[in-house]
């Protein structure tokens, strides 16, 4: 009743579509079937069964029918074996039954009936999957609900006839339950309907879509040739069936983990499709998207050179191969190897190999070069190259300006032609993977640059320092020949020349290191102004020193950094004013408990331009023996503890720095950082 109702509700709407009258028909001779087997059950007519029998191969073939009619637009691109897969299959159930009408099935070791049945199951279930691998995203919604319960039906006949020829007989209960389980499958394909009133899409068929299909055509098969084999054990074995049916287990389990872990079988499979069921011998969009994939994540094993040499080795089915790429000298280096010995050569860009690389761009094929080198005129192998006896291609890596290397792929783990197709992905492939490697070097590169930079910073500030220095000990000298007589003088220069020398051995120290030898820590920075004008205080204009805070004022910082910018801060001040003029170095309190040291001077100021876009740009200054850096690292390092540097200046009137600190307030015992 189930069926016929939905024969009814699909003859009304149907709008003259081929997939809706085949479909309908499917249905209408499933009802039918359903009708005479369930007049059959109750074993009044014994001709009834025979009918039932003969609508559900009916019904077999209606089902395969629509499956085929809905699959159509593979065939363009694809063989027409689903047909033929379901004319055999029905051929087989028809012939089958004419075996068991004429008596001859019982001299069969394998019941045809059930054996037929079983592949009607397995058949479906490729169909089904091939449906559904073949049909693009945007026409899986209308359709899932259909191949999920045509795939949920043969899943249940493959059940039910697998178990039948392993026992040699049929399970009542299951077989009672048939019809009730095909009838619960009517609302899926119902939505289906709905989803889909016209049963038309689009489609399009992948190698994936291939694979797969063979992959479990392969699966059934091997189920029905264990099954049989079982079945052939059980019935003439004797005494030694059960060990034989174990042994042949054991058998089929290790051929079908050959099958799933070898890489030579399956690029065999692979490119036996290649060769006979397609036109083009790769999906160039799968192909693209998996290289392009390899190159943009490597794995997390792999380097990105191991990534190009396997990206490209998968696409001929090579097993692996060598990297070699060219350093800033020209020479050309292993830097990368996936699955190859280590190759202790080395190559020039100006070599043979080389030159013939970046002048034709072509894939050297080692095979071909050694039976016709006439084809490869003006290319000379290395020796090295000729030794390695498992090479088999030579792919350059070569951008849109240069030559920066070349893969050395191994022989194939099956025989592979290389023609014009595999010839042009191959050099299209070079290219993107060789781009990649070019801006791997190029970081590389930067990377180094920047440590260089980063060291020739510190050196400028260690420099600079020197300069402050050297400064104290030529003031010294130049005060030496008036207070030489003198004992203070002559104390002073012996504390002064300690001073220098302990500052230039940690400036050493902090070079060689590379890192600070001045850790933070809390200062008085009262104490700290008070120490930097008395360094200062050989020089004039003599420093006025204003502290406007009461008592300690605590900092955090690295206390010979901190001074060292503060002096550079005054003797910039001291440099722009004449000797009559006026240097005030002020402690004030700031915004948010900040501390502010304040340097004012009359000198000669500066332009408001060169504030803004130079003053603070490292290797600017307006003075004619300076560096330009001082008042870059001043601000670098301030930024760095939490501080700030301002400047306002005006030509002709002077300058006023502000270097803002963050304050530490001490509480109950404990620091507590202000500002930062």
């Amino acid at each position: 009743m189930a069926f016929a109702f939905f024969a009814l509700y699909i003859f009304f709407a149907w709008r003259g579509a081929l997939p809706g009258g085949v479909l309908f028909a499917a249905v209408g001779i499933s009802s039918l079937w359903a009708a005479c087997s369930a007049v059959a059950a109750r074993g009044d007519v014994a001709l009834v069964g025979a009918l039932a029998v003969l609508l559900d191969v009916l019904r077999v073939a209606a089902w395969y029918a629509f499956l085929i009619v809905l699959s159509r637009p593979l065939w363009g691109a694809w063989s027409r074996w689903p047909a033929y897969a379901a004319v055999a299959v029905v051929s087989a159930q028809v012939l089958a039954l004419v075996l068991e009408l004429a008596g001859l099935s019982a001299a069969l070791p394998v019941a045809p009936v059930i054996g037929a049945w079983l592949t009607h199951a397995v058949v479906g279930l490729m169909l089904v999957e091939q449906l559904y691998r073949g049909m693009p995203a945007v026409s899986r919604w209308g359709l899932k609900p259909l191949c999920l319960a045509l795939a949920a039906g043969y899943i249940f006949e493959l059940y039910l006839f697998a178990d039948a020829l392993l026992f040699s007989r049929i399970d009542a209960d299951v077989w009672a339950a048939r019809g009730i389980a095909h009838a619960l499958l009517i609302p899926l394909i119902a939505i289906a309907g709905t989803r889909s009133p016209s049963w038309t899409l689009r489609m399009s068929v992948s190698r994936e879509v291939v694979f797969h299909s063979t992959a479990l055509a392969g699966a059934g098969l091997y189920l029905l040739v264990i099954a049989g084999a079982a079945y052939y054990v059980r019935y003439f074995g004797g005494d030694w069936g059960r060990a034989l049916q174990m042994a042949l287990l054991f058998a089929g389990l290790v051929l079908l983990g050959a099958l799933l872990f070898s890489g030579a079988v399956r690029a065999r499979l692979r490119v036996f499709i290649s060769k006979h069921l397609f036109p083009y011998r790769y999906d160039y969009r799968a192909e693209w998207l998996r290289f392009t994939q390899a190159l943009s994540s490597a794995d997390r094993s792999l380097d990105l050179g191991q990534s190009v040499i396997k990206a490209l080795s998968d696409m001929v089915e090579s097993p692996g191969g060598a990297l070699w790429l060219a350093d800033a000298y020209g020479k050309c280096k292993l830097h990368s190897r996936f699955n190859h010995p280590v190759v202790d050569a080395v190559d020039s860009l100006e070599s043979p190999l080389c030159a013939f690389l970046a002048g034709r761009g072509w894939v050297v094929d080692l095979e071909e070069y050694r039976m016709q080198p006439g084809r490869y005129e003006g290319l000379v192998l290395p020796e090295w190259l000729s030794r390695l006896d498992d090479a088999w291609l030579v792919i350059p890596l070569q951008t849109a300006e240069r030559l920066i290397g070349f893969v050395v792929l191994s022989s194939p783990r099956a025989p592979f032609d290389i023609d014009w197709e595999v010839l042009d992905l191959l050099k299209t492939a070079q290219r993107q993977a060789a781009g990649y490697l070019d801006r791997m070097l190029a970081a590389e590169a930067l990377l180094e640059a920047r440590k260089f930079d980063s060291f020739n910073r510190m050196s400028a500030f260690v420099v600079h320092d020197l300069k402050n220095l050297v400064a104290q000990l030529s003031l010294m000298l130049k005060n030496a020949q008036r207070h030489r007589d003198n004992p203070e003088f002559q104390q002073d220069m012996l504390e002064t020349v300690a001073n220098v020398e302990a500052r230039m051995r940690g400036l050493m120290t902090q070079l060689q290191e590379k890192r600070s030898i001045d850790p933070p820590r809390a200062l008085d920075l009262p104490a700290l102004l008070r120490t930097v004008c008395e360094s200062k205080r050989g020089q004039m204009p003599v420093i006025e020193l204003a502290l406007e805070r009461a008592g300690p004022v605590e900092v955090s910082a690295h206390p010979q950094r901190l001074e060292r910018i503060v002096g550079h801060v005054v003797q910039n001040a001291l440099d722009a004013t004449a000797q009559d003029g006026k240097v005030t170095l002020t402690l004030a309190a700031g915004k948010d408990g900040r501390a502010n040291v304040v340097v004012e001077d009359d000198g000669c100021g500066m332009t408001a331009e060169f504030v803004r876009e130079r003053l603070s740009r490292p290797f600017q200054t307006t003075k004619s023996s300076g560096m330009g850096i001082g008042v870059y690292e001043t601000r670098q390092y301030l930024e760095e503890i939490g501080g700030a540097l301002h400047y306002d200046s005006e030509v002709g009137r002077g300058t006023r720095v502000t270097i803002e600190l963050p304050r530490i307030r001490r509480e109950d015992g404990q620091s507590i950082a202000m500002g930062t």
